[in-house]
C-alpha cells in the first residue's frame, strides 16, 4: 500500500502542507518519482529486448517453421526501441521542467520568507516610533509646567525643591523614564525628579547635544533628541534623551530660560519590542531581531548582543525596505522607520537576520 501524509483527520492536509517549503519538497518528490518510474521502464524495455533477441535466435534455428515467429520477435524489438526512445524523451523533458519548477518554487519560498521578515522588521520599528512619538509630546508638555518654568526663572532652593517634587510625581505615573532634569541656561542641572536615586544636581550638561539643540529650537513646538547612549549619571544605563526649551510663561514663543531633559529608560522598553516580535519556536532559535540607528549601529537586539557596540553591514541598496541573502547565506529583512504622526523618526531601521 502506498504511504501518504494525512492530518488530524483522514483526508485533511498535514500541518506541514501549510509551510511554503512544502512546494520544494513536493517538487523534489516528483523528480524522484519520475526518475524511479523511468528507471523501471528502462529495465522492462531492456528485458524485452533480450527476450526479443533470444526469440529471433530461436526462430532462425527453426528455419522456415520459425519465420512467422521471427516477424513477431522483430516487431517486439522495434516496439521496445520506441518505448526506450519515449522514456529518454520523457526523462529529458520532465527533468528540465522539474528543475525549472524547483527554481521557481525556491524563488517563491525565498520571496515569501523575505517579505515576512520585512513585515516583522517594519512592525518592530513602527512600534518603537509610536512609543517615542509619545516622548516628544511629553517633553514639550512638561516644559510648560508652571513648577518647571518657575524653577528656571528663579532657581532658588525652594523653587527647585518644588520642581523636583513635581517631577517626581510625573515619574511615578510615567515609569518608562529613569529621570527628568531641569538645566539652566549655562547647562547646570538645578533640579531632577529622582534626587535620592541620581545625585545629578549641579552636573554640567552644557556639552550634551540634547541640551545645545534644545536651546536652539525656534518655538515651544520643537524638541531635540540625542542618540541612544549609556549615561554615567544614570548608572550607565542606555537612555534615549528628549529635550525641549523651557520658555517664559510656558508660551510657545516665550524667552528661553533653560532646558528640560527627559531620559527614557531605553533598555527594557526596546527589549520588549525586539523580543515581542511574533516568531515561531523554530524561527526563534535562529533569528535575531534588531533595531538599528541611522548608522546601522545595533541599539536593540533580541539576543542581547552587540547593543551600542556592533555595527551591522546592512545592504539596503538605497531602498526603504527589502530582503536579501547575506554572505553567510542567511536571510536579512529590513525596513526604514516610517515615522508616526508628527514624529518623522530618526532614520532607524527594524532588521531581522535569520540563519537558514
Amino acid at each position: 500500500m502506498q504511504n501518504h501524509k494525512i492530518g488530524a483527520k483522514d483526508g485533511m492536509p498535514a500541518a506541514d502542507d501549510n509551510k511554503p517549503e512544502r512546494i520544494i519538497e513536493l517538487t523534489s518528490d516528483l523528480a524522484a518519482l519520475t526518475r524511479d518510474k523511468i528507471t523501471a521502464i528502462r529495465a522492462i524495455t531492456s528485458r524485452t529486448k533480450i527476450l526479443a533477441l533470444n526469440a529471433l535466435i530461436e526462430a532462425n534455428r527453426a528455419g522456415e517453421a520459425g519465420r512467422g515467429f521471427a516477424v513477431v520477435a522483430g516487431e517486439v524489438k522495434s516496439v521496445s526501441g520506441e518505448i526506450e526512445l519515449i522514456s529518454n524523451t520523457l526523462e529529458s523533458e520532465l527533468s528540465q521542467r522539474v528543475e525549472g519548477l524547483q527554481r521557481l518554487g525556491g524563488n517563491l519560498v525565498d520571496h515569501m520568507r523575505g517579505d515576512r521578515l520585512v513585515d516583522l522588521a517594519l512592525n518592530a520599528v513602527e512600534l518603537i516610533d509610536r512609543n517615542l512619538y509619545e516622548r516628544t509630546c511629553d517633553v514639550r508638555w512638561w516644559a510648560t509646567d508652571s513648577a518647571v518654568v518657575d524653577c528656571a526663572v528663579d532657581p532658588s532652593a525652594t523653587a527647585c525643591a518644588y520642581a523636583s517634587k513635581r517631577l517626581g510625581v510625573i515619574l511615578s505615573a510615567y515609569t518608562v523614564y529613569l529621570d527628568l532634569w531641569i538645566a539652566d541656561m549655562n547647562g547646570k542641572v538645578i533640579a531632577n525628579g529622582r534626587p535620592d536615586a541620581y545625585n545629578v544636581k549641579g552636573a554640567d550638561v552644557s556639552r550634551e547635544a540634547w541640551f545645545r539643540d534644545a536651546l536652539n529650537t525656534a518655538t515651544g513646538d520643537d524638541y531635540a533628541v540625542a542618540d541612544i547612549a549609556s549615561s554615567p549619571q544614570l548608572g550607565n544605563k542606555p537612555v534615549a534623551t528628549y529635550s525641549a526649551a523651557i520658555r517664559e510663561g510656558g508660551e510657545a514663543r516665550g524667552k528661553v530660560l533653560g532646558v528640560l531633559g527627559i531620559h527614557f529608560d531605553w533598555g527594557p522598553q526596546a527589549e520588549a519590542i525586539v523580543k515581542g516580535v511574533r516568531l515561531t519556536p523554530e524561527e526563534a532559535e535562529n533569528t535575531r531581531v534588531l533595531l538599528l540607528d541611522n548608522r546601522f549601529r545595533v541599539i536593540a537586539s533580541s539576543d542581547g548582543k552587540g547593543i551600542l557596540s556592533e555595527t551591522l553591514r546592512l545592504n539596503t541598496g538605497s531602498a526603504r525596505s527589502g530582503h536579501y541573502r547575506d554572505d553567510a547565506g542567511g536571510r536579512v529583512g529590513f525596513a526604514l522607520t516610517p515615522g508616526y504622526e508628527t514624529y518623522a523618526g530618526l532614520g532607524w531601521y527594524g532588521c531581522i537576520v535569520q540563519r537558514t
